[in-house]
């Protein structure tokens, strides 16, 4: 099973950008390996990662943004369902992974 996180590199949000970092920051320090998918080198990976967030996660405008992570194909959440999974020390079993 891989995580995946998918990002956009060259975002010019800033919170795009900060959240995107402190999702890989708390990975690299935590030692779970993860895969990171830029979507703005692949049209193909961008319009994958929509085609597998479920509708009920879109946001009642626009398109889903990053990061958004999935463990293999499965979808795990978006920035703030992890930061949700993080302050209630969950992110295990939000990633669906064993804990370490």
């Amino acid at each position: 099973m891989v995580t995946r996180v998918y990002t956009a590199s060259s975002s010019c949000s800033t919170t795009i950008k900060k959240q995107q970092q402190e999702l890989m920051q708390y990975l690299e320090s935590h030692n779970i390996d993860c895969e990171i998918v830029d979507i703005t080198m692949s049209e193909e990976q961008k319009q994958w990662m929509y085609k597998n967030i479920p509708k009920d996660k879109w946001p009642k405008q626009g398109r889903p943004l990053p990061p958004q992570i999935f463990n293999d194909e499965t979808y795990c959440g978006d920035y703030n369902a992890f930061f949700e999974a993080k302050e209630s020390n969950t992110v295990s079993s939000f990633l669906r992974i064993k804990a370490k």
